[in-house]
């Protein structure tokens, strides 16, 4: 990336980290460049630590784990879980729903409008529904 519009990024990132009410470290900086620099993604932690130790950015997967959780509680990032032991982390936190390929563990946007959901169940006394999750499993055909 050239030096301008890397400047020009890490501002981008450094007003959005501040906006949201996160510091804006060094490791933090790091990581939402990486992240934010590839447009609309699904990541893992797994993934990100990948990534940041080919950018030479020293990092601990413990710390991958802790930023992501971070950026997500503050609306940065939505977590976007396929099994209970397998979680994906989505820079785009508008509405959506999502297809799961099976065999790649590749997850992808599905559009808003594409799916209706019938009605909700009435959530217990004293709570809210917050969001309504879709994940659709896909394979290939045999």
């Amino acid at each position: 990336m050239k030096r301008e519009a890397r400047a020009r990024s890490g501002f981008c990132v450094r007003t959005m980290l501040r906006g949201s009410g996160l510091r804006p470290t060094r490791q933090r900086l790091a990581l939402a460049e990486l992240l934010y620099s590839h447009g609309h993604r699904h990541i893992s932690a797994e993934q990100l630590h990948e990534e940041a130790q080919g950018a030479d950015v020293p990092v601990s997967l413990a710390t991958i784990y802790n930023t992501l959780h971070q950026f997500t509680e503050a609306g940065l990032l939505r977590e976007v879980a396929v099994d209970g032991t397998k979680t994906y982390f989505d820079t785009n936190v508008d509405d959506h729903h999502h297809f799961f390929i099976e065999g790649s563990n590749e997850v992808v946007d599905i559009p808003g409008s594409s799916i209706t959901l019938g009605a909700l169940p009435r959530p217990p006394e004293g709570m809210e529904i917050v969001r309504v999750d879709v994940v659709v499993r896909l394979r290939p055909k045999d």
